[in-house]
């Protein structure tokens, strides 16, 4: 009887927080692409040029991982099952490595994509745990944070690469 009612009270728990599990399982999954793309892009560019910004993506790739291991225990904290491999949908398409491997300016503005793309997501999960969530909420805006500081850091290469 009393295990009965656990499953049903971590049902309710689960159904109540699907909006904000499914969401945390995107930002989760873009962590992940994320990473895979700045390993690739990391090793992939050449050039006088390319250094800094592959010291730069090298650099970032332990944080990506962290902020990914951050929201799937989130996500099995509030309920939910982290998704494995099969269910995430790569989508970005702007932070291939690019053809021409000493276009570092292409991976520049990749990165900054990747980053705007990241805080939008982190902006709405927020807005979905007002109220409801501080403990995930809280979580997110340190990581959106993160994710600001780096747009801002490759804003700033963009620039000099612009020069």
């Amino acid at each position: 009887m009393l295990l009965r009612r656990r499953k049903r009270m971590k049902k309710r728990k689960k159904d109540s927080n699907q909006d904000i599990i499914d969401q945390l399982a995107v930002a989760y999954g873009m962590e992940l692409e994320t990473v895979q793309n700045y390993i690739a892009n990391s090793v992939h560019l050449d050039g006088v040029r390319s250094d800094v910004i592959k010291k730069a993506l090298a650099a970032d790739i332990a944080e990506e991982v962290l902020h990914a291991q951050q929201l799937a225990q989130r996500i099995k904290t509030i309920g939910g099952t982290v998704p494995g491999s099969l269910a995430l949908k790569p989508k970005q398409k702007y932070l291939q490595p690019p053809k021409d491997t000493t276009d570092v300016v292409a991976v520049i503005k990749g990165v900054i994509t990747a980053e705007e793309a990241a805080i939008e997501q982190y902006q709405k999960i927020i807005q979905t745990c007002d109220g409801r969530d501080y403990v995930t909420q809280d979580l997110v805006i340190t990581i959106l944070g993160s994710e600001e500081e780096h747009r801002r850091e490759f804003v700033g290469f963009l620039k000099e690469y612009k020069a």
